[in-house]
Parts: structure tokens; sequence; C-alpha cells
């Protein structure tokens, strides 16, 4: 079964350890290099550390030089797709494609060991293809997560144990469609589009909903050297604003008459609203709910895929053909 399945599978397996390959070496040469703007390691320039001198120098080179990196890693947010789709779609679809499933279906290996060596061996090689690259990813944002925080949309989906999640939940959408399809590339292109939408709408939606935002509200400092607690650059913040001194929250138009006021005062804008009686809302989740935020969606993700491959096994038992 083993050298069956290589045989049948070997160009995929391949051409895409190839682009990990090549991608991987890409990113540890880079990042061999952005690592190396801080002689004491990333992480001595973690929190407050990170304002000295020394450390916001090296974040500027760091954006100075290697920020359109940084940039260019949106464009990793398909490889899990790319990956898990490529190896699913034609799991089922190219044997009733070619009509190869008469022979493969009726040898002495029964059809439901068949399926499950299948899906066991194609679903690992997405998990390993999927991980490796995740770790040399995770690892060359370092620098990036210290100064920014891991809770960014071009962060939190690219590291951490998502990823995996994604590309096994694209491998289970990619092979059921390709059982429904009987056609390889319309199964790749129903699991790139479910992929794009469920991402979009999990991020967008259910992610912000996992755990209860935080809020703060405070009166806006009359001066910087008075600022209270606001949620830091390593966590996520929902959604911000200004509220009255009752607690109203002030519309965009409202806060903009205040300005106009202060301006027309010739008073400084913060001592303006602080002697107004306004106040800052801050509602974020914080830095360390980033590990509890990544095992929900990761359960979430796994949770479906095991779903869809239950139904591919429950077509095949039940002869679909």
């Amino acid at each position: 079964m083993t050298w069956l399945i290589w045989r049948q599978h070997r160009t995929e397996v391949c051409v895409l350890g190839l682009l990990v390959g090549v991608f991987g070496i890409a990113l540890l040469v880079l990042g061999s290099q952005a690592h190396g703007l801080f002689p004491g390691g990333v992480t001595t320039c973690a929190g407050e550390a990170r304002f000295d001198d020394a450390c916001a120098a090296a974040f500027r080179r760091l954006d100075d030089e290697y920020g359109f990196v940084e940039n260019l890693l949106a464009a990793f947010y398909l490889v899990p797709v790319v990956v898990g789709a490529f190896l699913g779609a034609p799991l089922l679809a190219r044997e009733l494609e070619d009509g190869t499933w008469q022979l493969a279906w009726t040898q002495a290996v029964p059809r439901m060991r068949w399926l499950a060596a299948k899906l066991t061996a194609l679903a690992g090689v997405t998990v390993l293809l999927t991980g490796l690259f995740t770790a040399v990813l995770t690892w060359f944002r370092e620098p990036f997560d210290v100064w920014e925080g891991r809770f960014q949309y071009d962060a939190f989906d690219l590291q951490g144990l998502v990823p995996v999640a994604y590309a096994l939940f694209a491998f289970a959408v990619a092979t059921a469609a390709g059982a429904v399809l009987r056609r390889s590339l319309p199964a790749f292109g129903v699991a790139f589009g479910t992929f794009l939408a469920a991402r979009m709408g999990i991020a967008l939606l259910a992610r912000p909903a996992y755990a209860t935002p935080l809020t703060t509200v405070e009166p806006v400092p009359a001066s910087k050297a008075q600022a209270g607690h606001v949620p830091g650059v390593a966590d996520w913040t929902i959604d911000r604003g200004y509220a009255d001194a009752a607690g109203r929250g002030l519309s965009s138009a409202e806060y903009s008459e205040l300005e106009a006021a202060a301006d027309r005062a010739g008073t400084d804008l913060p001592r303006f609203l602080h002697d107004q009686g306004v106040q800052r809302v801050e509602v974020y989740h914080p830095a360390d709910r980033f590990w509890t935020f990544q095992f929900i969606e990761t359960a979430l993700f796994v949770g479906v895929a095991a779903i869809l491959l239950g139904v591919v096994v429950w077509r095949i038992r039940r002869r679909m053909i």
C-alpha cells in the first residue's frame, strides 16, 4: 500500500516539498540576518527594554531592511490551503476520474483499509509539510512579534497551531469535494473557496468572541506623563473610542466638535478633553490569551475536518459508485 500511495501521489508530494523547502531556506537566510540585528538576542528587547537606545535602533533597522519581507508574508496565508487541497483533491477524485477504483477496490486489500491508508499517509504529509514551514515562519517572525505582538491578523494566522489545523481543514474539504464532484480540479477550487470563506468568517466574527474582551475606561490624561493603563502593542485591540463623563459613547462627529472647541479656545486637546471629563474607552484581548485562542481555533478547524472525513468514510462504506 505504501508503495502504491507513493506512486500515485509522488508528484504532489515532491512539488509541495520543493516549494516548502525553497521558501523555508529563504526565510532561514533572511531570518538569520534579521535576528543578527539583536546581538543579545531578540528577547533582550522585549517589554520595557525595547525602548532603550540599542533596541530602538535595532527595531528601526529591522523595519527599514526587512519590513518589506514581513509585508510579503501575507502570501503565505495560502500555504495551508495549497498543501491541504493539493493533496486532498486527487485522493479520491483521481481514482474516480481514471476509473482505477474498479481495480483498487476489488483487490485483496479491503476498501476501508485502502481508504484508511491513503487518508493517514496524505494527512500525515499535510501535517508534516505545514508544521515544518510554520516552525520556520514562527522563528522568522520572532523579532516582529516582540515589537508588534502575535495577535495581529498578519501574525496569528501564520504561526502556532492554527496553520496545521487550516491545512487539515483544506485537506478534508478537498477530499470530500473530490468524492462528490469526482474531478480533481473542481475539488481543488471548492476547497480553495471554502477555505477562504471560513478563514475570513472565523477571523472577523468568531475569533473576537472566543472570550469576553476586557474594557478599560479612564479619563483622558491631561498629559502624556499622566497616561493611565492602555492596552500594549502585544494586546489585541477590538475597539477604542471616547465617552463623556456619564459614560455615553461619543460619535466621531461629537469628538470632532470637541476638537474644534479646543482649537477655538486655544487649549491643548488632551487638557481640554480632561477638563470636560471625557473618558478613553479601550476594548481588547490581552496578549496572554494567544495560546488559548490558538487552541480554540485549532479545535474548531480540526473538528470540522474530522466530520468531513467521517462523511467521506461513510460514503465509501456505502458504495457511492
